[in-house]
């Protein structure tokens, strides 16, 4: 319980961080839906390839791949943001773009209404990238630091115990759902 009463005050004091990743996000998917004009191949190839790799998996061998998958970028996406935070910024971008075009695609496709079916994971999924790279985002900010060396610490330790509280169970929850989502849709 005491670690919980540490992670909500860390997080209430450093929301503008989190802000900050889910407007870029936002602007980011709405860039994807509206103008899916960029990186076309890049996204065909990257889709392409997700598709291969997942294509035999049954519903565990893909859990632990969508896991692996979101855990290694939420947390890269956290330790990276020590360069100056360039790393979370990127990666919320692109996301944020790629999610945006395969939407904008896939309503083309199957209509508005297909957008209800990313929902259920989206609610636990979403939280976790901005709770991540939100985090990576204040660890670059150690530059601007007058004790740099102690800002890095306390703000990395801080963070591993956010990531491990809540980001952690926010995306088993989410690769539950999205593998069950995908068994059951087809």
């Amino acid at each position: 319980m005491n670690n919980y009463k540490k992670i909500w005050g860390y997080l209430k004091k450093n929301k503008i961080y989190f802000l900050i990743i889910l407007i870029m996000f936002i602007i980011s998917v709405l860039i994807g839906f509206l103008f899916p004009v960029f990186f076309i191949d890049l996204i065909k190839k990257i889709i392409s390839e997700l598709a291969e790799k997942t294509k035999n998996m049954n519903f565990f061998q893909l859990l632990i791949f969508i896991l692996e998958n979101n855990l290694t970028t939420a947390f890269f996406g956290m330790l990276f943001g020590v360069f100056f935070g360039i790393f979370p910024l990127l990666l919320v971008i692109f996301n944020g773009y790629i999610l945006g075009f395969v939407s904008n695609k896939t309503v083309d496709i199957a209509g508005f209404g297909v957008m209800l079916r990313l929902l259920p994971h989206g609610i636990f999924e979403l939280p976790a990238l901005v709770l991540s790279l939100g985090l990576g985002l204040k660890l670059g900010m150690f530059i601007f630091s007058k004790n740099k060396k102690k800002y890095l610490y306390e703000n990395f330790e801080n963070s591993l115990r956010v990531f491990v509280y809540v980001i952690l169970p926010l995306l088993i929850i989410a690769g539950i759902i999205e593998t069950s989502l995908i068994f059951l849709i087809g």
